[in-house]
């Protein structure tokens, strides 16, 4: 299968850059703080099979993503995803869950499937470019804060 997407097409949602990974905000925010960490290793197709190293960083910058994630938008739960059946570059979705309604610069954000599995999201589900760039500034902020 061929990559659909690009990954230059998504530099404007990247928030951070690590040593094997890159953090982008997902393009749908139906579950508001949804990210998801790209592999730098064009070799990389199967999470299990990733060096030692590269895992070691994966989970140290889950973590702080996790915490990054409850301080800014209080999730009741995460899921976490790491498919590549559309785009086959390694990447892993760190999705928030909620039961109830989140507002974040006066939109709401429902998660329409709570108690469900995350997909099908609402992919109709669009803000603005002001407002996907005010969650990439406040997640970076948040994830430097991070220990």
């Amino acid at each position: 299968m061929k990559d659909i997407f690009n990954t230059k097409n998504f530099e404007h949602m990247k928030i951070q850059d690590y040593k094997y990974w890159r953090l982008y905000l997902h393009e749908c925010q139906s579950y508001i703080g949804r990210v998801y960490l790209l592999n730098n290793n064009t070799k990389a197709s199967d999470f299990i099979e990733l060096p030692l190293d590269e895992r070691e960083e994966f989970f140290q910058i889950g973590v702080k993503i996790k915490m990054t994630l409850k301080d800014l938008f209080f999730p009741d739960k995460m899921n976490y995803a790491a498919l590549s059946n559309v785009f086959e570059k390694l990447h892993v979705h760190f999705i928030p869950r909620y039961k109830t309604k989140r507002i974040f610069e006066g939109i709401e954000f429902v998660d329409t499937r709570w108690g469900q599995n995350y997909a099908p999201y609402e992919k109709s589900f669009q803000i603005s470019f002001d407002i996907q760039k005010k969650l990439i500034y406040k997640i970076r902020e948040n994830l430097t804060r991070q220990t």
